[in-house]
């Protein structure tokens, strides 16, 4: 049973979540480890996220969008990292970092909503599958008290399944109006709890859907509310935080530089946010494919296959990039055209997850990805 005082904080924050993205969905679980899934939709480009400059094809193929990299941070030998991404280098130098490169789900055609679909259900095919594996990860948590929570319009798919996710806004109401907005504002002025809460939420209200907008500053709100809600005493552990604009099929090189300076101020917010629990943080920040290696003739590029994928917080073993590297020559590419996956998201996920939360590897890997076939546990992606 909630209280209305409860509701009202809660509804509130759901306010801030509901029509103004980058959303967000939490849910509790009996455990101090918080876990947050940073979904990319819109085909991140992963070659100008972490790009290959030590292969010799690099240059070639990538032409005008190699140029960000001319004097970027090198990871290693043979990577380095987007320049805007300044926070998330702190992370990699302190050791909180790991990138996963030529990485894909088992998705192999280019229609965003089956990728997404195959990434989110954890299926080796669309819609295969009726649920998520971030549902099926609650099951194998210890129980809270209470049921879960979701503070959004939709549950997106990943979190959908037997586990109840409740969620405090129903997509079918309308937004609040300013009007509303004030007079709950005037309602609440000398309510030192509400107040607090209701100002957090309304100064979050003109989030949009881009980590872009406002230079950054929209995904960084959201980075902290996200903290704010997971760092209560009896609050969340579980979120995901859905991300759009990463559709980069004309004039990348601004575009992408925008979404990565989001995404970088957004895993800032939530270091800052969380504090002495960053320690027993992991994030994962993942696409549902990647994109063609080749520019098109808009300075843009096409859906692809392999792209990278980000374990970050004070609980990774960091300080490296995972990659079986395939090459860029146009002999190496899928297809003729997309960077070829050699490691599968399923295989980095469960093995981070299983150390992360002390699961038997086994039984997480059949429970999150029950069509799973062969590819190797990947070890030592969390400190434990």
């Amino acid at each position: 049973m909630f209280n209305r005082r409860k509701f009202i904080a809660l509804g509130a924050s759901a306010i801030a979540t509901s029509a103004f993205g980058p959303k967000m969905v939490l849910a509790r679980a009996a455990t101090e480890r918080r876990f947050v899934f940073i979904i990319q939709r819109g085909a991140a480009d992963g070659l100008m996220t972490v790009a290959p400059v030590g292969d010799p094809a690099f240059v070639t193929q990538r032409d005008a969008l190699a140029q960000d990299f001319v004097a970027a941070p090198k990871l290693d030998s043979m990577f380095a990292l987007h320049p805007v991404l300044a926070n998330i280098d702190g992370l990699y130098r302190a050791r909180q970092a790991l990138f996963v490169h030529a990485v894909a789900s088992p998705y192999r055609d280019r229609s965003h909503f089956d990728g997404q679909n195959v990434l989110e259900t954890g299926g080796t095919s669309a819609y295969s599958l009726k649920d998520g594996w971030l549902n099926r990860l609650l099951s194998l948590l210890p129980k809270d008290d209470d049921s879960a929570i979701a503070l959004a319009a939709s549950i997106p798919m990943a979190l959908r399944g037997p586990v109840e996710v409740a969620s405090y806004a129903p997509s079918a109401l309308p937004d609040a109006s300013d009007d509303l907005i004030a007079r709950v504002s005037s309602m609440y002025q000398n309510d030192a709890q509400l107040h607090a809460a209701w100002e957090q939420a309304t100064a979050t209200r003109m989030l949009t859907s881009e980590l872009a907008a406002d230079n950054g500053r929209n995904a960084a709100a959201t980075g902290a509310l996200a903290a704010k809600l997971m760092a209560a005493p009896g609050g969340a552990r579980i979120a995901m935080i859905e991300t759009g604009g990463w559709d980069t099929h004309a004039q990348q090189r601004g575009r992408l530089t925008g979404q990565l300076r989001g995404l970088d101020a957004m895993v800032a917010a939530l270091r800052d946010g969380l504090g002495p629990l960053w320690s027993d943080t992991l994030v994962l920040v993942a696409t549902e494919f990647g994109r063609t290696v080749k520019i098109n003739g808009t300075q843009g590029t096409d859906h692809g296959t392999g792209s990278v994928a980000m374990l970050l917080g004070g609980a990774v073993n960091g300080g490296r990039v995972e990659a079986d590297w395939p090459g860029l020559a146009d002999a190496q590419l899928y297809e003729g055209r997309d960077l070829r996956p050699t490691l599968g998201l399923d295989n980095l996920i469960h093995g981070a997850l299983a150390s992360h939360f002390n699961l038997s590897p086994v039984q997480t890997a059949a429970t999150l990805f029950p069509d799973m076939k062969g590819g190797r546990l990947m070890r030592d992606l969390v400190r434990v």
